[in-house]
């Protein structure tokens, strides 16, 4: 029974700005290792080829150490590995794929597919749709209904784009594909690239996803497809395979309730270094508190990928106690108190909530200050009286 891996949108060479240097560093090594997983995996369920559907590289920028480096990673499988490009690595007159080429580190067993030309290889005919720019506005798989290819063999579509009507929350865009090509087009498995998660279309087509998450949507990446074809027209066998290291999360905590707060502390404590997460904080929280959840902050931070944190929601309000114990009396204990009281009032009252912070933090510090100083003229004095 013939066997494929679908891949796609591979992204290589993408920088992750938006994430601190070293984070960012850890991200854009992982693409490579998954590739490398990819190449594993289809060496252990002895495929027939790997199908990568587009956006291998993420630019027509990529440097040429990341282009020999990509083909290297790909030694891991002898079979057939079959590349087309997308939006991201358009076939152009001059593009990524020519510098490949030019730089004769292209191996043998790869198979670029840059024209909308039958390939027959052992046993099935692929029939791709690569871009040649990075948005085209007509379908090109429509080529595909019309095709010959041999009788036999089993019919396998390659492209990249938006399948008009079935994506997520209605997403139609640039690149599109009729939602019945595979049907149209008398495909067994129509593999496609560009949607980033997880997606199966229909018994003939689907989205495998990019194989590393990139960004915080939830759509299921991290995969790549396992299909299997007993004969032309036989309806594919489908397995997903787990590929992704990172677990990208957007948690969100509101601080209300002490469950609320036993929750977040929790979810902190758990992360590891395959956690990429960014934390909404909203609420109100004590001085204590505050200090508390800047050290599991600081622990979380030290464990995970990375940690971004947005906490312009969250809100300073020192407890009764918490106040007393700063003695702050006179003009310091009025202003302390009106600033409490507008915070507490106004949750966006960002002046009064910045204020009330530092000052807050200026007291305590210089009440910690003054208890050293105390402690060591009392360590002192004792020194003296014992000599």
């Amino acid at each position: 029974m013939p066997k494929f891996l679908h891949t796609a949108d591979w992204q290589i060479g993408r920088t992750f700005t938006t994430w601190e240097a070293e984070a960012a560093h850890h991200l854009t090594q992982a693409r490579f290792a998954a590739v490398r997983r990819i190449a594993q995996l289809a060496t252990q369920h002895a495929v027939d080829a790997v199908l990568v559907a587009g956006d291998v590289f993420d630019a027509q920028t990529v440097s040429d150490k990341t282009m020999r480096r990509l083909f290297q990673e790909l030694q891991g499988f002898a079979g057939p590995w079959i590349l087309i490009s997308g939006n991201h690595d358009a076939a152009l007159a001059q593009s990524v794929w020519t510098r490949a080429r030019n730089l004769d580190c292209v191996p043998s067993n790869v198979h670029l597919l840059l024209t909308p030309e039958v390939a027959c290889f052992d046993g099935f005919a692929v029939l791709p749709a690569p871009l040649t720019q990075r948005h085209c506005y007509d379908d090109v798989t429509a080529w595909m209904d019309n095709a010959v290819t041999p009788p036999g063999l089993l019919r396998i579509g390659l492209a990249h784009g938006s399948v008009q009507g079935l994506l997520h929350e209605g997403i139609d865009s640039p690149n599109p594909i009729h939602p019945q090509r595979a049907a149209l087009a008398r495909l067994d498995w129509l593999a496609l690239g560009d949607w980033h998660g997880m997606q199966l279309l229909d018994a003939h087509t689907a989205y495998s996803g990019t194989p590393e998450a990139d960004r915080l949507h939830g759509n299921d990446p991290g995969h790549a497809l396992l299909v299997e074809i007993a004969a032309p027209g036989a309806t594919p066998q489908v397995q997903v395979l787990d590929v992704g290291q990172y677990r990208w999360q957007r948690l969100h905590a509101h601080l209300q309730l002490p469950s609320d707060w036993d929750a977040l502390l929790s979810r902190l404590a758990a992360l590891d270094a395959n956690d990429v997460v960014q934390l909404r904080l909203q609420g109100a929280i004590s001085w204590a508190q505050q200090q508390q959840l800047q050290a599991a902050l600081d622990q979380a931070e030290a464990k995970a990928c990375a940690l971004q944190v947005e906490r312009s929601g969250l809100r300073l309000l020192p407890t009764d106690e918490e106040l007393a114990a700063l003695r702050a009396d006179g003009y310091v204990g009025e202003v302390l108190n009106q600033l409490r009281q507008e915070s507490a009032a106004q949750p966006d009252a960002g002046v009064a909530q910045d204020a009330l912070e530092l000052l807050t933090q200026a007291l305590w510090q210089q009440q910690a200050a003054s208890s050293a100083s105390t402690a060591s003229s009392a360590a002192t004095a004792s020194t003296a009286s014992t000599s």
